[in-house]
């Protein structure tokens, strides 16, 4: 909901950073990947009930995920780096939930896969609709440097990484956070659902 007010803020914080990277000869893709491997750390973090320490690697993936960017708009943009970007995205998110679960299985697994089915539907409805997109040759005013058509919502990154700061700060209020997120994933989804339905009308081209 807020990323595209957030972007302009981020591209200027990262840019030295991203100069620095660029001249050291370390690429979007490496970053990309170091990012991902600090995310994961943060699974067995939190399944460890080290939720200040799966704090810092979800605060160190983010700081990856922006850097990488950065680069990226630097060297150049590629097709695999807008593929990896995306995809180790959803992946890093799906951990967060299952290290809550791996915690305390008895009160967190079901809200956490609530949470993890919420985030099937908000990844599948985007990547859904990115792909017909590119398909009709459209693009996206919000985020015209993406590398694919990327569809906002109620719940994008911003938001969804503010979700699991409070899930690390809160750990024990874990299932009532879960629960409310998960149905604003799922108000997510459906506007995206309503979305494609209109802009992919047989009528529309």
């Amino acid at each position: 909901m807020i990323d595209a007010r957030l972007l302009p803020l981020q591209r200027r914080l990262t840019r030295p950073f991203a100069e620095a990277l660029y001249k050291a000869g370390i690429s979007a893709d490496q970053i990309s990947l170091f990012g991902f491997a600090l995310g994961l750390c943060a699974l067995p973090a939190l399944a460890m009930g080290q939720f200040g320490l799966g704090l810092m690697f979800i605060l160190l993936n983010r700081l990856c995920d922006g850097l990488d960017g950065a680069v990226a708009r630097i060297a150049g943009p590629t097709d695999r780096g807008a593929f990896l970007d995306i995809a180790l995205d959803f992946l890093f998110y799906a951990s967060i939930p299952l290290g809550f679960a791996l915690f305390d299985p008895t009160r967190n697994a079901l809200p956490a896969a609530l949470l993890l089915a919420s985030f099937i539907g908000t990844g599948v409805s985007f990547m859904a609709y990115a792909v017909i997109a590119a398909k009709r040759g459209l693009h996206s005013s919000a985020f015209p440097q993406k590398g694919f058509y990327y569809l906002g919502g109620l719940t994008e990154g911003a938001e969804t990484i503010a979700a699991f700061l409070v899930f690390c700060l809160f750990p024990m209020a874990f299932p009532a956070f879960a629960f409310i997120f998960a149905a604003a994933c799922a108000i997510t989804t459906l506007t995206r659902l309503i979305a494609a339905w209109v802009a992919f009308s047989p009528n529309t081209h």
